[in-house]
């Protein structure tokens, strides 16, 4: 894995996540003037600099982001706790404890992560069984992403 996260596939895997360095990958392939963020933000240039160098970002800052940039950092958190938290841990909507937090209708897995998942079965890198064990996604839907695959319907959900 590289320091942006990247794994051997060139797939993002959301595991060590460092926020600043994605946020200005994204800038610069939007090539956006660096005194334009800084305005933005009401900051001077060496403070959105800072930022870049960040592992976590404050969550106003991060909206702040995702709206400048129009790219959802949010979803790459959500994409670790789908695939690292337990599967019986604090995803399980069916918990009788109740909650009034916002229930979700269940995971949904990104294009990335499933030609991620896809790419590790078909270059041996992981067995169907292992990839179900160590993610926690259900053996038959790594099975339907791999059947559409075969069928020349790589990612679509």
């Amino acid at each position: 894995m590289n320091s942006q996260g990247e794994g051997k596939t060139g797939y993002y895997i959301y595991k060590d996540i460092h926020m600043g360095e994605l946020i200005s990958k994204r800038a610069r392939e939007l090539d956006i003037d660096e005194s334009r963020i800084a305005s933005f933000f009401s900051l001077s240039i060496s403070e959105v600099t800072a930022m870049y160098e960040e592992k976590s970002i404050d969550s106003g800052f991060l909206l702040m982001w995702s709206k400048l940039l129009e790219y959802d950092f949010f979803r790459i958190y959500s994409q670790h706790l789908i695939l690292y938290a337990s599967a019986s841990g604090m995803l399980d909507t069916k918990s009788s404890h109740r909650s009034g937090m916002p229930k979700f209708r269940k995971s949904i897995y990104t294009k990335e992560v499933i030609d991620f998942m896809i790419e590790l079965v078909n270059t041996g890198q992981k067995t169907i069984s292992a990839i179900t064990a160590e993610y926690g996604i259900p053996k038959t839907t790594l099975h339907k992403w791999v059947a559409k695959y075969r069928s020349g319907k790589s990612g679509k959900n």
